[in-house]
């Protein structure tokens, strides 16, 4: 929504003291740079080829300007690397838009399904709950519309807003992302919705999440998102209904002229404004997150990978031939 607050809270600022209790299994080119008291914040940087080949990625955003927002250029990047990738809505994004609310639904419609088609994502699932009431729903029903869709889908890895941040006002989002949690896990299990099994499908736990967050979280992934930037400036130019930057370049290109001014910034049309205002403007906090670490831009996420146990490390390193 234009109303949001686009500025993230400060890595490192998690008030949570604990280390957590599994190793992450990390790409080769990712770096280490700093230790956190959650582990080791890893920049992840873009790896050739297609190392993620075969895998499924799910974005899972409450409204249409979510996922523009947070994490376009990841996701981007991981689609760039090989996964499949599929975007699920969760509400209609009735209260957010231009016009009566059949308009405003209908907006949020076209620019959602354009925001997939620009990522290169497969297919668009609309459960379209009502926008703001997702408090009033029942979580065990949007959850168990999850757990199907990781199922058939076959979801590896997910990116959504973190069930554990702080200070989010909107249910949409903190709701939203304790089901998506829940599902990924409750997906996996063998007696959890035997209906589905007896459709064909099977247990699939979704075990790799990019969690965003718009205020403070733990972060422990900085995602180097230099290489897809352009692809993140092109969805946010799509999110025209209730998105921060759609046609703001040239509605303040407009403004300026009538007052008998202009910015160099914003070029000489309507579509150059557009993107420069984005670039300046809109993608501030990733310009300032990725110059932190040396980067032009970057997205900030609570990771959480695959988990490793530990009797697999310790046969491998203690087991004898008999």
């Amino acid at each position: 929504m234009n109303r949001r607050r686009l500025m993230r809270n400060a890595l490192g600022a998690s008030v949570f003291l604990i280390k957590p209790a599994f190793a992450v299994q990390s790409p080769t080119s990712n770096d280490p740079v700093e230790f956190t008291t959650h582990g080791n914040l890893v920049i992840e940087r873009p790896v050739t080829g297609k190392p993620h080949t075969g895998k499924v990625l799910a974005a899972i955003q409450p409204h249409s300007d979510d996922i523009p927002i947070f994490a376009a250029g990841t996701v981007a990047k991981l689609l760039n690397e090989g996964y499949t990738g599929y975007l699920i809505r969760v509400t209609n994004d009735d209260m957010a838009g231009p016009g009566s609310i059949g308009n405003t639904v209908l907006a949020n419609e076209v620019d959602n399904n354009a925001v997939a088609r620009v990522l290169g994502l497969q297919k668009v699932f609309d459960l379209n709950y009502g926008n703001h009431m997702i408090d009033a729903i029942s979580r065990s029903e949007l959850r168990s519309r999850l757990i199907f869709l990781f199922r058939l889908l076959k979801v590896d890895t997910i990116v959504c807003y973190d069930p554990w941040a702080h200070y989010d006002e909107n249910p949409d989002h903190y709701i939203s992302a304790h089901c998506v949690e829940a599902a990924c896990w409750m997906a996996g299990g063998e007696k959890d919705f035997p209906e589905h099994f007896a459709a064909g499908l099977k247990p699939h736990a979704v075990r790799e999440k990019y969690y965003f967050a718009r205020f403070q979280q733990r972060v422990n992934r900085v995602v180097d998102i230099g290489a897809t930037l352009e692809r993140k400036v092109d969805v946010l130019m799509e999110n025209k209904a209730q998105g921060p930057a759609g046609e703001a370049g040239a509605r303040l290109k407009k403004d300026l002229a009538s007052r008998g001014q202009h910015l160099p910034l914003l070029g000489n049309d309507d579509t150059a404004a557009n993107r420069a205002y984005i670039k300046e403007f809109v993608l501030k906090a990733d310009a300032e997150l990725g110059k932190k670490y040396g980067l032009q831009y970057a997205e900030q996420f609570h990771y959480i990978g695959i988990e490793k146990p530990a009797v697999e490390d310790y046969i491998k390193r203690n087991a004898l031939p008999l």
